[in-house]
């Protein structure tokens, strides 16, 4: 996958903007957190996913480029393991609807509150 046309943060650092050749897909700094693609969060198996909660507030701190494939998303609550590349954000931007739901769904199923 190339990689996107721009990477923007807004001002306010809770949403991160990515502007592929054919769409942009705002997503949340909050559902970036829960959802990395680092092994902190989706662990090394299915089996292994931790279900991140209290991160309603979170913000992006800084983006990192890795290489010409992804880039590494700061957030203000220290994490900073995930690489996230241009497929995965993609992907996210597509899907986030759904993806987001099933967050909120598991979220419930847990007791657990954003």
């Amino acid at each position: 996958m190339a990689a996107p046309k721009e990477l923007r943060v807004s001002k306010d650092r809770r949403v991160l903007t990515v502007t592929f050749a054919d769409q942009s897909h705002p997503l949340g700094a909050e559902m970036l957190r829960v959802l990395s693609p680092s092994a902190e969060v989706q662990g090394h198996s299915a089996e292994q996913r931790v279900t991140v909660g209290g991160k309603k507030d979170v913000a992006i701190s800084r983006l990192e480029p890795v290489g010409n494939y992804a880039v590494r998303i700061v957030f203000d609550d220290g994490h900073d393991t995930g690489i996230f590349t241009w497929a995965y954000l993609d992907t996210l931007g597509r899907e986030k609807e759904a993806r987001w739901q099933a967050y909120l769904d598991e979220l419930e199923q847990k007791g657990l509150a954003r």
